[in-house]
């Protein structure tokens, strides 16, 4: 890997850190991601092919190891209640100062909530502004299939942000 990609590589690393953010709900866990996602493509180096877009491979490492860490846990049962609410985003201490940081919230929640497909696409095309051609590459989907994950997970969004605020458990049975 030439000096040039691994400049490159390290100007990434603010939206890297983004799309695992998103992925995780936690800036631990998503440095921690970050860090591992790094170490892969350092040690794959000769897979990366020259001329493609770097952004693509890392976001894919990131997802792969992602899922990687899923998957481990899951067969480990090492997620305990606490780390379960760390993830969503959940701090019941926080007083909700305004209706903006209400709605960023539930937002912050939803999104947690969301299918990892979903919130993936979410990630890549909402938060760090790609095209969906560009997630369709990098998350090596159909650009239809980009689409409607988008769309399925904004419909939740916008549902989740149109519930009565007075009892959200009652809005969440009806």
């Amino acid at each position: 890997m030439s000096d040039d990609v691994r400049k490159e590589m390290v100007a990434l690393l603010p939206r890297m850190r983004r799309f695992a953010y998103s992925l995780t709900g936690s800036l631990d866990e998503a440095d921690d991601l970050v860090q591992a996602a790094c170490e892969r493509a350092l040690g794959r180096q000769g897979q990366f092919q020259p001329g493609t877009r770097l952004d693509s491979w890392l976001f894919r490492i990131i997802q792969n190891c992602w899922i990687d860490k899923v998957r481990h846990n899951r067969r480990r049962n090492l997620v305990d209640d606490e780390d379960a609410m760390h993830a969503v985003g959940f701090d019941a201490r926080i007083n909700e100062q305004t209706e903006a940081r209400a709605a960023l919230s539930v937002v912050r929640a939803e999104i947690a909530r969301l299918p990892e497909e979903q919130r993936s696409v979410l990630a890549l095309v909402s938060v760090d502004g790609m095209s969906y051609q560009q997630a369709a590459e990098i998350l090596d989907i159909p650009i239809g299939t980009v689409m409607s994950r988008l769309s399925r997970a904004r419909r939740k969004l916008g549902e989740a942000l149109e519930r009565p605020k007075d009892n959200p458990d009652l809005s969440a049975r009806i």
